[in-house]
């Protein structure tokens, strides 16, 4: 009987699956969440026919956020986004959600660690509250 590969090993996957620009915005930003805090811990859900491979996501006492690509970005998604302060403004999609905030992340932007870990550690907080 075969095992599930780890999950480490199949966002590698999904990572490879993209030999472009998503491809490294995504390994990118995944070193900057593992980095943020050593309570992060990867996972995979949400594998369909539509997306075998599942999306990326972090936890730490909860999902902190979930990675999806889209046609023109990387997409981060922060469950508890609209509870965190984004006092970078870094957030820049699903901002008329009542729970839910992400940013899109588009070809050649640059990531802002300093603001992208403040949000990362309140979505630990906030899963740890």
């Amino acid at each position: 009987m075969a095992t599930e590969p780890q999950p480490s090993d199949q966002i590698d996957s999904i990572i490879a699956s993209q030999p472009n620009w998503k491809g490294q915005v995504l390994e990118e930003l995944r070193e900057v969440i593992l980095s943020s805090s050593s309570a992060i811990k990867e996972d995979v859900k949400w594998k369909m026919p539509s997306k075998p491979l599942g999306s990326p996501t972090w936890e730490a006492d909860g999902i902190v956020c979930v990675a999806d690509y889209l046609k023109n970005a990387v997409r981060l998604t922060f469950p508890k986004g609209a509870r965190i302060k984004d006092s970078s403004g870094i957030f820049n999609a699903r901002l008329d959600s009542k729970t839910v905030r992400a940013i899109d992340f588009a070809e050649g932007q640059e990531i802002q660690n300093a603001a992208f870990i403040d949000l990362l550690t309140q979505g630990v907080e906030l899963n740890r509250a």
